[in-house]
Order: C-alpha cells, then sequence, then structure tokens
C-alpha cells in the first residue's frame, strides 16, 4: 500500500501491529507510544518528511482516548494535574510546531534534537531508579500499598470472594498555588505553577517532536515530583490528546505555506496506527495495575536511552 504524503510504500497491516505492541507497554507509563512510533516510521518505513510529526498526532488523537476511559473507570485520573498539564502544554505545542518546519526540517538536525532530550529524560529516570535501590526503598509508599491490593484484590477473584474495592484518586486542593490529592492515604502536593512553566517547555519539545507533549511529561512527573506513576499516566495521556489535536490542526494550518514540503500528516497512514494503538492503550491501561512501579519506571528509562543512543549512531554515521 503506498502513502503518498509520506512517500513510502508498506503492507497495511504492519502499522497497527507495531502500533499495538508499543502503546500496551508505553501506555502503562502514561506515554502514547508516539516518541517509539517516530524512529520506526523514520528509520525503518523511511518517513523522514516534517509530516511524520503530524502523523505521530494523528495517531495519538485515535489512540488515545481508549487508554483515558479506562483510567478514569479506575479512578485514578487526577484532573487538576491534567488541565495543568493542557495549558500549560498548548502555547508551546504552537511554537514547537513552527520550529520543527522551520528550523528542524533536516533529518539528521531533527534526529540530533530528539536524541539529547530522550537522554536527558532518561538519564534523569535511572539516576532515581539507581539510587531508590541504593537507599532502600520504602515499602510503605502508596504505590506498595496500592500493588498489595491489587494482590489480595486478584486472590479474592481466584477465590470467588467480595473483592475489596480499588482506591481512587481524592483531590483536596486546586488553586492557582498547589495542587493537592490523595491516593491511597499518601498525600501528594505540587505547585500549580511549576506544572505549568515545565508543561510550557515540554510543550515546545513535544511539538517539535510529534508527541503533542503530554508524552514527556510523564518521567517529568515521577522523577521531578516524585508522583505515583499509577496517578499520572491518565493524566500525561490526556494532556497528550489535546494538545496532538492542536497540533494536527496547526501542521494543517501551516501546510499552505510551505507548498514544497509535506507538512499536514498522512491520514491514511495516521488511521492505521491509531486503529492498533486504541486496542494497546485500553489493554495498557487495564494490565498496569498488575505490573510493579519500579518495573514500569525501569522500562520507561531504557525505552528513552536506547531510542536516544539510536538516534545520537544515525547522527554520526556509526
Amino acid at each position: 500500500m503506498y502513502f503518498h504524503a509520506a512517500g513510502i510504500e508498506t503492507a497495511p497491516w504492519i502499522p497497527p501491529l507495531v502500533a499495538f505492541g508499543i502503546s500496551f507497554f508505553t501506555s502503562m507509563g502514561g506515554v502514547s507510544g508516539a516518541f517509539l512510533l517516530l524512529p520506526f516510521q523514520m528509520s525503518f518505513l523511511g518517513y523522514t518528511n516534517p509530516s511524520v510529526s503530524a502523523t505521530n498526532q494523528l495517531y495519538n488523537i485515535i489512540a488515545i482516548p481508549s487508554g483515558v476511559y479506562r483510567y478514569c473507570r479506575e479512578g485514578r485520573m487526577v484532573w487538576p494535574l491534567t488541565w495543568a498539564v493542557i495549558l500549560g502544554t498548548l502555547p508551546g505545542v504552537f511554537l514547537g510546531a513552527l520550529a520543527r518546519v522551520i528550523y528542524l526540517p533536516n533529518p539528521l538536525h531533527f534526529k540530533l534534537f530528539v536524541a539529547l532530550v530522550l537522554f536527558y529524560i532518561g538519564m534523569r529516570m535511572a539516576r532515581d531508579i539507581i539510587r531508590a535501590r541504593s537507599a532502600g526503598e520504602d515499602k510503605t509508599s502508596s504505590e506498595e500499598r496500592f500493588q498489595e491490593l491489587i494482590r489480595r484484590h486478584r486472590r479474592c477473584n481466584a477465590n470467588k470472594a467480595e473483592a475489596e474495592t480499588l482506591p481512587a484518586v481524592k483531590v483536596t486542593r486546586f488553586d492557582l498555588k498547589r495542587i493537592e490529592y490523595y491516593f491511597y492515604n499518601e498525600r501528594h502536593e505540587i505547585p500549580t505553577g511549576g506544572i505549568l512553566t515545565l508543561s510550557f517547555v515540554v510543550g515546545i519539545i513535544g511539538g517539535a517532536y510529534g508527541i503533542g507533549g503530554g508524552s514527556i511529561i510523564a518521567p517529568f512527573f515521577v522523577s521531578f515530583f516524585h508522583l505515583p506513576v499509577y496517578t499520572v499516566a491518565g493524566a500525561a495521556l490526556m494532556g497528550t490528546f489535546v494538545t496532538s489535536i492542536a497540533g494536527v490542526g496547526f501542521f494543517h494550518a501551516l501546510a499552505p505555506f510551505f507548498p514544497d514540503m509535506s507538512v499536514a500528516p498522512d491520514w491514511p497512514l495516521g488511521i492505521l496506527f491509531g486503529i492498533g494503538g486504541m486496542g494497546g492503550m485500553y489493554a495498557g491501561a487495564w494490565f498496569q495495575k498488575f505490573v510493579p512501579a519500579k518495573a514500569i519506571k525501569t522500562m520507561l528509562a531504557a525505552v528513552l536511552l536506547f531510542t536516544a543512543a539510536k538516534y545520537m549512531a544515525a547522527v554520526w554515521g556509526w
């Protein structure tokens, strides 16, 4: 099947299959998987036009709602955090999309930019994981208590006994100064201004990278603000969904001003990716509660560092 905007040819079953596999694992950490679909499209499919960023955001729009629905159903959506991410990243996404077309049309320059971003985030997460292991993990944290409840929940279901209700997030404060919520009796407080500022910067990066902005911020929530990974995934995905809508619209608006360049998304390719991602997102969001938080964080760090190393190797011709 030939995709005109992308200028590539591939079997129609490959995009949804790859998207399902990637999104199943990454959605557990609040990442849509678009940051891994980008190197797949560029390196394996040969899709290096600037429109690859818009196609990635189209994938987000189609795939993410199923995962967000699952997190909402299980009571693990921190809505104030979601609104702060959206308000912060939206302006940044527009600036990032503009920078992608004007300053980063060269594939090698773009790969270097992406590698530096991913390497920083991955190193930060890896450092935090190593420090936690060296210091000894706090077994009474909300993440550990949540995992223990899940284990009891599974045992009760296996014995056909009455299962305990899974804990829901309880928001106690949301204003211009702070966001405060409780998860399994553990209090988490973060500055609203800090979230907005960080989201704006991440939005610029995400807009250029084609992932909406919200996906990059999930590792920041875990590493910088020390929030439970079980409560940030839904907020990060929802932020990515909303900002991806803005990103796709903005790329379409830019397209007439760059007639000699492929800027708008490849709709057939993006839809195929989105269909696979829709199934993977829902399955990953459901399965997340059965996976230890440490495993999710380690997976995110490993994927980020591997992708950064791959891009650096391509830039330097290794």
